[in-house]
């Protein structure tokens, strides 16, 4: 018997700059699970042991699809005339900030796999709150 689908993953080709100058292409990975329904991780660079993960929301996702999004460590933006295939999510630290280009149509198609799996407004239904207050105080009963 096949197991229900639980998480959604999409490989891209990321272009990370640091600079003004400098654009490196790295291995990334959207990946969309739902025992953690409200957020979408972002996996730059290989092997998975040593890539950098950013979790932001999932809504921040979709509405950065649309329109510029977000505040304070992670900023998205949709595709733009004069990078009509790319979105960009702007991930800073207090150490600096990276621009990340993805390419939109596979972080669109991204998004549509995981409102599938957890429709938008549903994301409650997939946690477990029990679980989840016994993991923050320290109890397990």
């Amino acid at each position: 018997m096949r197991q229900p689908l639980t998480s959604v993953t999409c490989d891209v080709m990321a272009f990370v700059s640091v600079s003004e100058d400098r654009r490196v292409p790295l291995p990334g990975r959207l990946r969309y699970d739902a025992t953690d329904p409200y957020a979408v991780h972002l996996s730059l660079g290989v092997p998975a042991a040593e890539a950098v993960v950013w979790v932001f929301a999932r809504e921040l996702l979709a509405e950065g699809l649309r329109r510029p999004a977000g505040f304070g460590d992670v900023l998205v933006f949709p595709r733009h005339r004069c990078l009509p295939d790319t979105m960009r999510i702007v991930l800073r630290t207090p150490a600096g900030a990276a621009l990340v280009e993805l390419p939109a149509s596979e972080v669109a198609r991204f998004r549509r796999d995981a409102d599938a799996l957890v429709p938008p407004g549903t994301e409650s239904a997939y946690v477990d709150i029990d679980s989840e207050l016994a993991l923050l105080t320290g109890r397990s009963d």
